[in-house]
């Protein structure tokens, strides 16, 4: 299907704080609020921002990352999360320039907003400025002439005297003010370790910070401006991605990877039932894993290994996406029952998935706490931060990669693993270091490798035939 003409914008900042997420949010609820169908989107990997989207649109948040997923595939995941909808909202990621590191503009939210050829606004934290903001502003819209620039909302503005002054200043430069935010710490998310608390851990407060969120923008924007900027995007001329299309463009991101099995067929009722974790531990997951499955005949059921017991009816295969385990190691090891269901379906064969969070859930101990106990290695929480961008290749034939499948991923944890006695390593990395990570045995993939499946479908397509052949 070729893409509709949706309007969109792109909310991009200087620098991460400046308030990205509080406007991006904030605009898509507001909009929302009007009766819009508005599609939610966030430049780079971040699972948690998403959440917040979800809840102002009621639409799945989507991710748009082109490092993980190749610049080849950002306009068609756009338009598949945005068909049939009356404006689309992006949420960048860092600065407006900052992308993978050593790697000039890819995975920038300049990039994002190139590739989808729409206006940004640039959200400016002005709580320590005033007439330099018109230089700072400037220096954004003149570095990179492919960017358009199509206002600004100045955020953490602290009296009406200061607004004026900023006003004053942008008008100068030419560049339109389309929105001005008081300091209002009463709508900020709670924070941790990894970033903002999931929706799923407060979603009640995360209600009340969204409608907020919501009548600050609606108070302090032009929302008719804003408006009227999106629609000066042009049509995207791209085909929309599918869960159902036989693959993806060659790109960086993509491999092939020998072996992969045939496609499963379309979901008509009564496939493999593949159990993919959720609740308040395992937050971290893409809307277009369970599409895939899906298009591949699998029948998703999700599951929450904080409250239920047993593995969902017919469970013929796993999935244990990303969250904050160690938050919840107690509550997590006290449920026995399902812990040692889970192990036992591992010891049958069944195929199971892990990332990073479900990696921590398959160790023997999580801070001393017993989990599952699939693996024979132990897990902790340590002071160091691992975070950056990975390029990936399978090294050990698995439910979810044949040998030699090319994947671009994401890591991003502050715990380690010990491994105990020697298993078969998941991931050879390449770039930017060269080691092996994670565990394949019998039926298990973990690793801490955060990966887009959209960027390579046939690990999908890999892992629902494995169910199938499992049950």
């Amino acid at each position: 299907m070729r893409s509709q003409h949706v309007p969109r914008l792109v909310v991009a900042a200087p620098s991460s704080g400046s308030g990205k997420t509080t406007v991006a949010t904030g605009l898509m609820a507001a909009f929302s609020e009007r009766g819009l169908a508005v599609s939610p989107h966030k430049a780079g990997p971040d699972y948690i921002d998403p959440g917040y989207h979800a809840l102002a649109t009621g639409r799945p948040g989507r991710n748009l990352d082109a490092f993980m997923c190749g610049p080849e595939l950002v306009a068609p995941l756009f338009a598949h999360g945005a068909a049939g909808c009356d404006l689309a909202v992006v949420e960048g990621v860092m600065g407006l320039y900052d992308g993978a590191a050593g790697r000039g503009e890819l995975a920038s939210t300049a990039q994002v907003a190139k590739l989808l050829r729409a206006p940004v606004v640039l959200v400016v934290d002005a709580s320590s400025q005033s007439r330099s903001v018109a230089a700072l502003v400037h220096g954004f819209a003149s570095f990179d002439p492919q960017v358009r620039l199509g206002g600004v909302i100045l955020n953490k503005v602290g009296s009406d005297r200061h607004e004026a002054m900023l006003r004053e200043a942008l008008e100068e430069a030419g560049m339109p003010v389309l929105g001005v935010l008081r300091r209002a710490p009463q709508v900020a998310a709670p924070s941790r370790h990894l970033g903002l608390v999931p929706v799923a851990e407060r979603r009640s407060d995360a209600l009340s910070s969204v409608a907020a969120l919501a009548e600050q923008v609606r108070a302090g924007c032009d929302l008719d401006a804003l408006m009227a900027l999106a629609r000066t995007a042009p049509p995207l001329d791209c085909e929309a991605w599918s869960p159902e299309g036989p693959g993806t463009p060659d790109g960086p991101g993509q491999g092939t990877g020998a072996g992969a099995p045939a496609v499963v067929g379309p979901a008509t009722g009564g496939g493999p039932v593949v159990a993919v974790a959720g609740g308040a531990a395992f937050t971290f997951s893409y809307a277009e894993h369970s599409e895939l499955l899906t298009a591949a005949g699998a029948e998703v059921v999700t599951f929450d290994p904080l409250r239920d017991e047993a593995l969902p009816d017919g469970t013929a295969g796993l999935v244990i996406g990303g969250g904050f385990p160690e938050v919840y190691a107690p509550e997590l090891s006290a449920n026995e029952p399902l812990r040692a269901a889970v192990a036992a379906f591992a010891a049958a064969g069944g195929p199971v998935a892990a990332e990073c969070a479900g990696l921590l859930y398959l160790a023997r101990s999580l801070d001393g706490k017993p989990m599952c106990g699939v693996l024979d290695a132990d897990a902790r929480m340590s002071e160091r931060l691992t975070l950056g961008y990975r390029e990936a290749v399978a090294v050990s034939d698995s439910a979810l990669a044949a040998t030699g499948t090319r994947l671009r991923g994401h890591e991003f944890h502050r715990t380690v693993i010990e491994p105990g006695a020697s298993a078969a390593p998941a991931w050879g990395f390449t770039h930017p270091e060269r080691r092996v990570e994670g565990f394949v045995q019998r039926g298990v993939h973990a690793s801490y490798l955060h990966t887009h499946w959209a960027a390579e479908p046939s690990v999908a397509r890999r892992f629902a035939q494995a169910a199938a052949a499992h049950r």
